[in-house]
């Protein structure tokens, strides 16, 4: 047996990551995983604005939340988080989980009901990341 540090992507980081997802499936309750993503486009096909998510179990996981520079103070974060909070509860999800940072969305997240329940400080060196949940 030997201790390797290694400080480049590889192959094992992959197999890292199935074999902690392998031993998790073994120990946690069954749970259904779902992507729910959500995209704004113009005529041309150009992404405008979207949302990756996924429902896991009784959470909306959101992974990401962008619109466009051009688009921005028009409603349409807040259509898309309405509509993924609204289909999430369709799924039986009764919690939302989301992060930010300080340059991002904090204020939009509160507005939409989310609270703070744990932030990071001097991340990665002079910010804030923050990690709102909300109930459904």
């Amino acid at each position: 047996m030997k201790l390797r540090l290694e400080n480049t992507n590889s192959k094992k980081t992959q197999e890292l990551g199935n074999l902690i997802r392998s031993y998790n499936r073994s120990k946690r309750e069954p749970s259904k995983s779902e992507p729910l993503n959500i995209y704004v486009e113009d005529e041309q096909g150009n992404l405008l604005a979207g949302m990756a998510a996924e429902t896991f179990g009784n959470w909306l996981e959101i992974e990401y939340l962008y619109v466009s520079e051009e688009l921005r103070g028009h409603g349409i974060g807040s259509e898309m988080l309405n509509r993924a909070e609204k289909e999430a509860r369709e799924r039986k999800c009764k919690y939302s989980f989301v992060d930010t940072y300080q340059f991002q969305a904090p204020d939009f997240y509160k507005k939409h009901g989310y609270r703070e329940v744990f932030a990071l400080k001097e991340y990665p060196y002079t910010g804030e990341r923050y990690y709102y949940t909300k109930d459904l």
